[in-house]
């Protein structure tokens, strides 16, 4: 698969041929949903909390005797029951997060890139070069692609005047190659890799 390479000031710099292991795939959306399941189960804080029948403050003392009332028999205010007693089962403090084998992740990315390059969003910069971290001029250039939500990989690290000019932009988010994941790269609606994070992505998932 061959794509056009562009600047950021939207220029054309060449071409480049992507490596179709990689982009190349027919997405499968069963995939795509077991990866973003296990990420975004490992993602989830699992803080909930109730309190059981041992954990409320109530006294211990029978609340009244066993025979003779004629009521159901309880020895405990702390019941389940009762208003204000112990949750029966309730959620505890736990992990969320599940197994999934390294080989599928890797699959689960690949056709993650691969439904990006088939539906014709995917952008191919040069580089995130830029001489001075100046918002106004990124704004400018993102304003003149059309780019709305969108994601940007680089290589190993993220140019710092480039990741300084895009924080401070609505819809931009900037990630180095080694973070690059299938939920993110969904969620948005472009996703633009420059020339090195192309390469470090290849090497990473051939």
């Amino acid at each position: 698969m061959k794509l056009d390479v562009i600047k950021l000031d939207a220029g054309k710099a060449g071409s480049i041929d992507l490596s179709d292991e990689v982009f190349g795939l027919e997405p499968r959306a069963d995939i795509l949903h077991r990866v973003v399941r296990w990420q975004r189960a490992k993602a989830q804080a699992g803080t909930h909390s109730v309190l059981g029948k041992s954990d409320v403050s109530y006294s211990t003392k029978k609340i009244y005797r066993q025979k003779g009332t004629g009521g159901a028999r309880h020895g405990s205010r702390k019941a389940p029951t009762f208003r204000h007693g112990g949750t029966y089962k309730g959620p505890t403090p736990r992990s969320h997060a599940h197994d999934l084998p390294k080989k599928f992740r890797a699959l689960g990315l690949k056709h993650a890139l691969s439904a990006k390059a088939g539906a014709g969003q995917l952008v191919i910069l040069d580089s995130l070069d830029m001489q001075e971290a100046k918002t106004k001029i990124l704004a400018k250039a993102v304003k003149e692609m059309g780019w709305k939500r969108v994601l940007i990989i680089d290589g190993a690290d993220v140019n710092e005047n480039f990741a300084r000019a895009a924080a401070n932009i609505e819809g931009i988010d900037v990630l180095p190659s080694i973070g690059a994941n299938v939920y993110d790269i969904l969620k948005r609606d472009t996703l633009v890799l420059t020339k090195a994070a192309v390469e470090a992505l290849e090497a990473r998932l051939k």
